[in-house]
């Protein structure tokens, strides 16, 4: 048996000589130098859909969506943090307008960035369409026949058996067969192919570009989401209103709210006492129960970081925690004209935590007049002590809370009509109530401690009760599923178009003009690599013990001309 050879990929004369054999191992269009065309308005259309739908320039415009995502996440966006770009706009009085011509503060939904989207959408499916139906094509066909010249493909290998060319032919076709190539008799030789998956795979992987691209639109258009501070003991409604705050796609409408409620019963925090992490958060846990739609039963459940609550297509996530203590107010007269709790923000990772407390109705001053008091607060879960000399928490839970109060008096501006934050104090209208120096009236106060106003106005009382807070975000996003499910595709669909190789593989048997008969067998890939004259080695090996070897020809004698070898049985 002689030894498989391998050569080059076949020049251009080489392909032609090939014919079919060659061709069709792939569904990926060729590259033609463009030919203006001279058709007018139709032959230019023809032209820019050909170059759009070209692989290239799909490439390049998912390389423009990857270069045009970059300045949204590194500049602030309108979509996601209003406070951020308005602090962005005060520090930059120049480069501001700039990105706003540019559509730089919105990103996602800018017309530039839409174009290149749109493009890539229709440019993957003018390329995906057509070569699926090639594809489609080549299945339900048969691998093409033999080449007239074996010896030209780039793995290459014969001999010559006593075994009938029938023989060999029916023992190459179940060898392939049972290779799981796709094989047949076609003429004088057996044509098999394998590695199919290689172009499912590519197909798949785009494809799978086009649902993640839908599913990225879809997601966008109609998502919402929206975040609540709820304190231990209350409860939330998935309504519009209430939230604190809430953004929605362009598509999305209130009737989209998925209907659920439920309530924070209990939240328990755990960090770490010693070592280098110490006041690290180990467990953030919160106990719910909630139920579904207008009158469904109650259920329990506990939600962490991470691990959602799902209810249909939202998803409640624990996003943060903090502090609200229990504040109890009196007028003059002992009278209770505010009690609750009032939730902190916190301003560190030990949870040094600030707000204000607001008394908008009820109180009257000590002349009987009717009066709004507020509060500036700031808590600590655990003092450091006067030493210290800064209100700064020492560790994030509550071994040494302490509540630091400053008090005014006047108008709030509540009714104003403006829109206020429950955590500020507008200050433009009240004053501040005096200690006996004359300076702002303030005062350290631990759990079960009051603090009495100055001139009979009233006290203010820190409650052994400290409750706990809880910040959940309801996020909607219907094409999340999809989304992955077309990154898993796209991923196995990529690993198959690199690894997994199309090659054929001819295996011809013919007498000779001595009678005895020619087995050649060649095989050719997809592209250049050591695998297919591997395979045709060994596959060769078993067909060579199936119809051995017959002896080599007696040299030529000139008087008996027919002994002369068959052309293409000569060893390669």
């Amino acid at each position: 048996m002689s030894d498989t050879t391998t050569d080059d990929t076949p020049r251009t004369g080489d392909d032609q000589d090939l014919g079919a054999a060659g061709s069709q191992l792939s569904t990926a269009p060729k590259e033609e130098l463009p030919n203006l065309p001279s058709l007018g308005v139709i032959g230019w259309a023809r032209w820019f859909w050909r170059q759009l739908t070209s692989m290239r320039v799909a490439l390049l415009l998912l390389l423009l969506l990857s270069l045009g995502a970059i300045p949204g996440s590194l500049i602030p966006q309108t979509g996601i943090d209003e406070t951020k770009v308005a602090d962005f706009r005060e520090k930059h009085d120049i480069l501001a307008p700039i990105y706003d011509k540019l559509g730089l503060f919105n990103v996602y939904s800018s017309v530039w960035f839409s174009a290149i989207y749109i493009l890539l959408f229709i440019s993957l499916i003018g390329c995906i369409v057509p070569r699926t139906w090639q594809f489609v094509g080549q299945l339900r066909g048969r691998p093409p026949g033999a080449p007239k010249r074996l010896t030209r493909l780039p793995a290459y290998t014969t001999w010559r058996t006593e075994s009938e060319p029938e023989q060999v032919r029916e023992a190459a076709l179940a060898l392939l067969n049972k290779r799981r190539f796709r094989a047949h008799l076609a003429g004088d030789a057996v044509a098999a192919e394998k590695g199919y998956l290689r172009e499912v795979g590519n197909l798949a992987f785009h494809i799978a570009l086009i649902v993640m691209l839908i599913a990225f639109a879809w997601g966008q258009l109609f998502k919402s989401e929206g975040n609540k501070l709820i304190v231990e003991g209350h409860g939330f409604s998935n309504t519009l209103p209430q939230y604190d705050d809430f953004k929605s796609g362009n598509l999305f409408s209130n009737d989209d709210l998925e209907p659920f409620s439920f309530d924070l019963k209990n939240f328990k925090g755990t960090y770490e006492r010693t070592g280098p992490n110490k006041g690290t958060p180990r467990t953030y846990e919160a106990d719910l129960t909630y139920s579904e739609g207008a009158y469904g039963p109650e259920k329990k459940t506990t939600v962490k970081v991470n691990e959602p609550l799902e209810i249909g297509d939202a998803k409640v996530y624990l996003v943060s925690h903090g502090y609200a203590p229990v504040v109890t107010v009196r007028d003059g007269k002992g009278k209770i004209v505010f009690q609750d709790a009032v939730p902190l923000l916190p301003l560190d990772a030990n949870v040094t935590s600030s707000g204000v407390v607001k008394i908008l109705d009820g109180y009257r001053n000590p002349e009987g007049k009717k009066e709004q008091l507020g509060f500036q607060a700031f808590f600590v879960p655990t003092f450091g002590g006067s030493a210290t000399g800064t209100m700064l928490s020492q560790f994030p839970a509550l071994d040494y809370p302490v509540l630091a109060l400053n008090a005014y008096h006047g108008d709030l501006k509540a009714d104003s009509g403006i829109p206020q934050s429950v955590y500020q104090m507008d200050k433009t209208k009240m004053k501040e109530f005096k200690d006996a120096k004359g300076e702002l009236f303030k005062k350290l106060l631990t759990p079960g401690e009051t603090m009495k106003l100055p001139n009979g106005a009233g006290s203010v009382t820190f409650e052994k009760d400290i409750k706990e807070w809880a910040g959940f975000q309801v996020v909607q996003e219907p094409g999340g599923g999809w989304a992955l499910g077309g990154a898993v595709v796209a991923i196995g669909g990529l690993a198959a178009s690199l690894f997994i190789q199309r090659r054929r593989v001819w295996v011809r048997a013919v007498r000779g003009a001595d009678g005895v008969t020619v087995v050649e067998m060649a095989g050719l890939g997809r592209s250049e690599s050591a695998k297919v004259p591997e395979e045709l080695g060994d596959l060769a090996e078993i067909l060579y013990d199936r119809a051995p070897g017959a002896p080599d020809p007696e040299p030529s004698d000139p008087a008996n001309p027919q002994a002369v070898p068959a052309e293409g049985a000569e060893k390669q």
